[in-house]
C-alpha cells in the first residue's frame, strides 16, 4: 500500500514467484527475492521474502540480515526462531541456545514457541549435547494427542534424537507417532521406519528399464549367433577359395 500502483504490482509479482518456486527451486525463487528487494527495499514484507529465500539457499548470513531489517520494520518477533536457527546455520549454537533464553520467546504464539524448542534441541546437538537436546523437545506439546501442523516435526525430531543415543525401539514408536501426524508429507518418517525395519526400497521403473536392458542385450547377442550361423553355413556351400580370380 506504500508503493505507487504499477511498481506494487511489479513487486507483489516477483514476491508471488518467490513463494511458488521456495520449495521447488529455491535458487530461482532467490532471484525473484533480489529483484523484489531492489525494487522495494522499505517494505517489511520483501525484506522477510528476501530472507526466506536466502534462508532457502543456505546463505544464512544474508537471511539474518533480512529478518533482522523485516524485524526492525514491524516489531515483531515471530521470525525469532528462524533468525536462531540462522546462528545455527552460521555455526553459533551458542548464540541459538542463548536466544531461546531470551523474553522474545514469551510472546511468540504457541507455533513460534515450539518452533523455537526445535531450534533450541538442533542447537544442543550441534553442541555435542545429545542428552540435554532429548530433555528440551520434552513438553506438552510432545506428549499432546492433538495433531497441529508442528506436531509430526516435533515427533520426528524426538525420534532422530532417540535413535541417536541407540534407543531404537522408542525412536521406532516416535517414528510412527510422526508418520501418523503427518499429513502433507512434511518429513521421510516413513523411510525412517522402513530403514529401522530393514525394508529396501526398489524403484520399479529401474527395475523395469534394466530388464528391458538385459532383455535387449539377449536379442542382440541371439541375432548375433543367428548371423554368425548363417555366414558359417554360406562359407561352408561356396567352399574356400582355391587361387586367385582370373579376368
Amino acid at each position: 500500500m506504500s508503493l505507487p500502483k504499477t511498481l506494487a504490482e511489479d513487486v507483489a509479482r516477483n514476491l508471488v514467484m518467490v513463494a511458488r518456486l521456495i520449495d521447488e527451486d529455491p535458487e530461482q525463487a532467490y532471484a525473484y527475492s533480489r529483484i523484489a528487494l531492489r525494487l522495494a527495499s522499505r517494505v517489511a514484507a520483501v525484506r522477510e521474502a528476501a530472507g526466506f529465500a536466502a534462508y532457502a539457499t543456505q546463505k544464512y548470513s544474508e537471511a539474518l540480515a533480512e529478518f533482522r531489517a523485516a524485524r526492525r520494520m514491524t516489531g515483531s518477533v515471530e521470525l525469532w526462531p528462524v533468525m536462531a536457527d540462522c546462528e545455527r546455520g552460521l555455526g553459533r549454537p551458542e548464540k541459538a541456545l542463548a536466544m531461546a533464553g531470551e523474553p522474545e520467546v514469551q510472546k511468540l504464539d504457541k507455533a513460534g514457541q515450539v518452533e523455537m524448542r526445535l531450534v533450541a534441541a538442533g542447537a544442543r546437538r550441534d553442541m555435542g549435547q545429545i542428552d540435554a537436546a532429548i530433555v528440551t523437545l520434552q513438553s506438552s506439546e510432545l506428549a499432546s494427542h492433538s495433531v497441529q501442523p508442528w506436531t509430526a516435526r516435533l515427533r520426528y525430531a524426538y525420534a532422530d534424537a532417540l535413535l541417536e543415543v541407540g534407543r531404537e525401539d522408542e525412536a521406532r514408536e516416535w517414528f510412527g507417532k510422526a508418520l501418523e501426524a503427518d499429513k502433507d508429507g512434511s518429513t521421510d518418517a516413513s523411510d525412517r521406519l522402513a530403514e529401522l525395519d530393514g525394508v529396501e526400497f526398489v524403484d520399479v521403473l529401474d527395475e523395469e528399464a534394466d530388464t528391458a536392458d538385459t532383455s535387449d542385450t539377449a536379442h542382440t547377442a541371439e541375432a548375433d549367433d543367428e548371423t554368425g550361423t548363417a555366414s558359417e553355413s554360406r562359407d561352408e556351400q561356396d567352399g574356400p577359395a582355391t587361387g586367385p580370380a582370373v579376368n
